[in-house]
């Protein structure tokens, strides 16, 4: 369960780090000081090392500036061993220094030092490192780009000579287009979900919270009113498909990824 909980903790973390370029640098030497502090008060300093490694290798296979190389597959391994983890090794039966002083409760009964913190490390990956997750979905299955293949799909133009030039045959072209013709371009699905970055969190935070509290009518009432409030821009697409393929398969991911949290934080606290 601590390895868990540690390894949620330094992925989630750096990624939560990785926002605010360029001196991240001191976001990631604070994460590493704040875990090599909870590893030592909690006897864990192990876990808390091979947690280290596992945030540097996640931060790698999962960049942010560009398409994730592995795609998903690194999240897939990640969810491997973090179930591993808690199903395979169990809880401990000493915390170490800080099992002595700690006591949290809940409506539940007492909560343990390992259970709260693999609680933690579930809450701060499904923050930013599943959005990744899901984007690296969507750009390994293609999914935003439009089903008629007549459509011209937005791609990013790579800084050359050659690119140069076509940028200014493009700037040149559009000067001369007509606001008929601008209106007739395609555009990129993903324009009209807006806001996604932080729908996203949140939606999975709830989805978290709402399945560890067995609110089920709740939770299917709150993804059946997504569906709803996204359906007439879902509904713009026309024939391509597009829009409908994005929203799916972004919020199923999304889903799978809280309620997978989920399942970790209920079967550590049941075993």
């Amino acid at each position: 369960m601590i390895v868990a909980g540690f390894i949620l903790l330094a992925v989630g973390a750096a990624d939560l780090v990785r926002q605010f370029a360029p001196r991240r640098w001191i976001g990631y030497l604070t994460v590493t000081v704040v875990l090599l502090l909870l590893g030592s008060v909690s006897d864990a300093l192990l876990p808390m090392a091979l947690a280290l490694v596992v945030g540097a290798l996640w931060v790698w296979s999962m960049p942010t500036e560009r398409p994730a190389p592995l795609r998903f597959w690194p999240a897939v391994l990640l969810a491997v061993v973090s179930v591993g983890a808690v199903v395979g090794l169990g809880a401990r039966p000493d915390a170490g220094m800080v099992g002595v002083v700690w006591r949290l409760r809940s409506p539940f009964g007492e909560v343990p030092f390992d259970l709260a913190l693999l609680a933690l490390g579930a809450g701060v990956f499904l923050l930013e490192s599943a959005n990744l997750v899901v984007r690296a979905a969507l750009d390994g299955e293609h999914t935003w780009r439009p089903a008629d293949p007549a459509a011209t799909p937005v791609t990013a133009v790579a800084d050359t000579a050659a690119a140069a030039e076509a940028a200014a045959a493009s700037e040149t072209a559009a000067a001369t287009q007509t606001d008929a013709e601008v209106a007739s371009a395609p555009r990129d699905p993903r324009g009209g979900f807006k806001g996604g970055r932080l729908i996203g969190p949140l939606e999975r935070i709830l989805v978290l919270i709402l399945t560890l509290a067995a609110a089920y009518p709740i939770l299917a009432a709150m993804l059946a009113a997504k569906g709803i409030v996204r359906f007439p821009e879902i509904s713009r697409d026309g024939e391509t498909g597009a829009r409908a393929e994005y929203f799916l398969v972004g919020s199923l991911v999304s889903w799978v990824i809280a309620l997978g949290a989920a399942f970790l934080v209920w079967w550590a606290a049941h075993s």
